[in-house]
């Protein structure tokens, strides 16, 4: 078999390359002639890929966290739709969160996923498509495979990506750490929700997640019935609860016990808009998607229902 394998080596506070010599002889031995190539800057998995494609390479693998995952999928993707619709994707997790993974239940490290790889169907999975602004106001388009989010969520991604010190112990551990200290200092903002023609609402939030996958946050079990190939957004709005009440309830996500909370409901949708109301005006809404700071609100989120091929 024959692949196109974009790694990142700086992924999970650069592990990846010290066990890459251990990760290429195994992927060889799954990919006789596979073609490689490195990531050396923040974004480059997207052009990496989407020059691989347009030279003919029909499955792709990315090697790295949920942020190289994220950026070799939007190397599918232009303004139109997919630039390859037969091309296939497939991943071995090696980063901070590995949140992507578990609503497949692959397991952790790279021996599980790259034996997953062998055995694994191809199956069509649906995509968001993320349109917003970026903190300076210029217009993006972004594409996500596991969830976009926004509020506390986008704060914190932005936190635990430019931290150090907590990353050390792990990405489960910096984001529960960043999660706690969020809660802390952040201030809920209000915005306009409106989903699909059903769903039109002016709420109070901390944070909105917009999930094609089921995990966010280092293993938040944030949308336990999110589907990745059914067509629909779980769209899960948070916010409302006192600070005190929030911060004691915040192992409940860790479990999917948070849908059991008033301060919680799930809408479900294909089409997701959301700006802020003239109070919150002067203090953004920040959005990430699949772990990656993304810009701020307003924006649009839509699903591309079987968009891509997805080996797992």
């Amino acid at each position: 078999m024959t692949a196109f394998v974009v790694v990142n080596p700086r992924s999970a506070g650069g592990r990846t390359r010290r066990e890459w010599p251990a990760i290429e002889r195994a992927l060889r031995a799954a990919y006789p002639h596979m073609t490689l190539a490195e990531t050396r800057a923040h974004g480059e998995a997207t052009e990496l890929v989407r020059e691989a494609l347009h030279d003919g390479h029909l499955e792709i693998i990315a090697v790295g966290g949920d942020g190289t995952i994220n950026e070799a999928m939007n190397g599918f993707f232009d303004a139109e739709g997919p630039i390859a619709p037969d091309a296939v994707f497939g991943f071995v997790t090696s980063g901070t969160g590995g949140d992507f993974r578990k609503t497949f239940g692959v397991e952790p490290g790279y021996a599980a996923a790259i034996a997953r790889l062998k055995e694994a169907p191809v199956r069509a999975i649906d995509v968001g498509r993320l349109s917003c602004v970026s903190r300076k106001g210029e217009p993006v388009l972004r594409h996500f495979i596991n969830i976009g989010s926004f509020g506390m969520s986008g704060v914190i991604v932005d936190a635990v990506n430019r931290a150090r010190i907590a990353k050390l112990f792990g990405g489960s551990f910096a984001f529960a750490f960043h999660s706690a200290v969020g809660m802390l200092s952040y201030r809920d903002r209000t915005v306009r929700i409106r989903i699909d023609g059903d769903y039109d609402e002016i709420a109070s939030i901390s944070t909105v997640a917009v999930a094609n996958g089921q995990y966010f946050g280092g293993g938040m079990w944030v949308a336990p019935n999110a589907r990745p190939d059914d067509g629909l957004f779980d769209v899960v709005v948070m916010g409302g609860a006192p600070k005190g009440r929030a911060l004691a309830e915040l192992k409940q996500i860790y479990t999917g016990d948070h849908l059991k909370n008033p301060a919680v409901r799930v809408v479900r949708g294909r089409k997701v808009t959301a700006a802020p109301v003239a109070e919150t005006k002067g203090r953004a809404v920040l959005i990430e998607v699949d772990g990656e700071s993304a810009g701020r609100l307003p924006a649009t989120f839509e699903i591309l229902p079987r968009a891509l091929n997805l080996r797992c």
